[in-house]
């Protein structure tokens, strides 16, 4: 008869959510095997998060080099050197893998097998020769590069987030399938790395942002040099002697063949399922992810999914969070719901972009024009003249009584900004309670109590609050 391993949690999956449910459950004292059949930290260390700031940061320095001139300083053009590049992102990621590395995990009491899981029934997983039959089973495979079925491309060499953080050469003539937020952020560091880069999109680039907002940016970036086409469709894909030529269609159905040295696909992600053998497990899964309910289960009631391949938003904080429900409800049978609302975003374009809660076209099918959109711009804000990254704005969206719906800003710190409107909508503030906060001069939050006075102004213009404030003052 075959032994099993009996733990209280069994997470598949070793990226951002899978290593926060394991540390989290091993430090609250529960028994817990942690599977990964690649690299500890997942997408987010090796291949994501990390690799691509650290080459917006790079990027970031050299576009300061030029801009100079206008703080009175001589401009100096950047001299990029790939090589030391990929060694400054190799660093970064170095300097952060000791805290997600299997010695830590198995320090902190976690069971870590390496190798490739899949499920043999409802209750069972297969690890090599090891078979774990959990009391709770968490899957937090993450998801990969979606490759589109365009012709030629799969004879085509091209590259991928999971491979565009190698290059040690410059990609001299990029051109870039996707104009969502991977595709824009590479797009625009590699033009300030110096290459040409061309951005190919079917729809509209950054679309699922406010348009308000992502104009603003798409400026900025259109303005450095970036050829962004949008609502071109790639017809074909074909392989040259030292270049790569993609016949695109724009709406006037024209054909144009563009030629490059190197070719990006940054067209979406695809979750990684179909390994698992979910079907064994009795877990529902469609093209798009494992089905789970609010309170992050899915169709067995013994197992959970999380991150990426939960078919629902794909950051890695999302992950974490989802992360923290997970051992409430396994550990300690908390009823949980995860809030969508709360969960703030950011796109690390230059200037950044970032949005929690509701945007206005999601408040206008709701509330029809029982809402309100409050907005500052950053060219009245002292801190951004000062630093002369005025092209930017806050947005918040409330309802009549001043509940905050949704916020959303970009330009200069606006991943940063969108923090205290993610706690505030978390913790049901209202818009008012800006009014009350005290900021330090100058900085860019001080948009934050304008907005917030905003709300009150046109009440300020009620006659009969006039009248009251005018009587105050001549029997005050």
């Amino acid at each position: 008869m075959a032994e099993f391993l009996k733990p209280d949690l069994c997470v598949i999956g070793a990226g951002s959510g899978g290593l926060t449910v394991a540390a989290a459950a091993a430090q609250l004292g529960a028994t817990v095997i942690l599977i990964e059949r690649d690299k500890m930290g997942g997408d987010c260390l090796n291949t994501g998060c990390v690799p691509s700031k650290a080459l917006i940061a790079a990027a970031k320095r050299a576009q300061l080099m030029r801009t100079a001139p206008e703080f009175g300083i001589q401009a100096e053009e950047p001299k990029p050197n790939f090589g030391r590049i990929n060694d400054h992102i190799k660093e970064v990621i170095a300097g952060i893998a000791p805290n997600d590395s299997i010695e830590r995990f198995r320090g902190l009491g976690v069971n870590v097998i390496e190798g490739e899981a899949s499920f043999v029934d409802k209750r069972t997983v297969k690890v090599g020769n090891e078979q774990i039959r959990a009391r709770r089973f968490v899957i937090a495979t993450g998801s990969r590069p979606m490759v589109p079925p365009i012709p030629g491309l799969a004879e085509t060499p091209f590259l991928t987030n999971e491979s565009i953080f190698e290059q040690r050469r410059k990609p001299s003539e990029l051109i870039i399938i996707g104009g969502g937020p991977i595709g824009m952020e590479l797009a625009q560091a590699h033009q300030r790395l110096g290459c040409n880069v061309t951005v190919l999109e079917m729809a509209d680039p950054l679309a699922k942002d406010d348009r308000e907002l992502t104009d603003i940016a798409l400026r900025h970036i259109r303005r450095e040099g970036v050829d962004i086409r949008s609502n071109t469709k790639v017809v074909e894909v074909k392989k040259k002697a030292r270049a790569i030529a993609v016949d695109v269609e724009g709406l006037d159905g024209q054909i144009e063949t563009l030629v490059g040295t190197h070719l990006l696909v940054a067209a979406g992600r695809s979750p990684n399922v179909e390994r698992l053998n979910l079907d064994a497990a009795m877990v529902a899964h469609t093209n798009k992810g494992i089905t789970i309910n609010e309170g992050l289960k899915t169709s067995n009631r013994r197992i959970y999914a999380i991150g990426d391949v939960a078919s629902g938003l794909q950051f890695t904080h999302v992950a974490g969070y989802q992360a923290g429900l997970v051992v409430r409800n396994a550990l300690f049978g908390l009823p949980v719901r995860q809030n969508r609302q709360i969960i703030p975003w950011a796109t690390y374009t230059d200037p950044a972009i970032s949005q929690v809660g509701m945007n206005e076209e999601e408040a206008r099918q709701k509330f029809g024009d029982k809402f309100r959109v409050l907005r500052w711009s950053f060219d009245e804000n002292d801190r951004a003249r000062a630093e002369r990254q005025t092209d930017g704005l806050v947005k918040v969206l409330t309802n009549n009584s001043g509940k905050i719906l949704g916020a959303g800003a970009v330009g200069l710190h606006a991943d940063e900004l969108i923090n205290m409107y993610a706690f505030a909508i978390a913790n049901g503030m209202k818009i008012g309670a800006f009014t009350k906060m005290v900021s330090p001069y100058p900085t860019l939050f001080e948009v934050a109590k304008r907005i917030s006075i905003e709300f009150y102004k046109d009440k300020l213009d009620n006659p009969l609050l006039k009248g009251l404030i005018a009587l105050n003052r001549l029997f005050g």
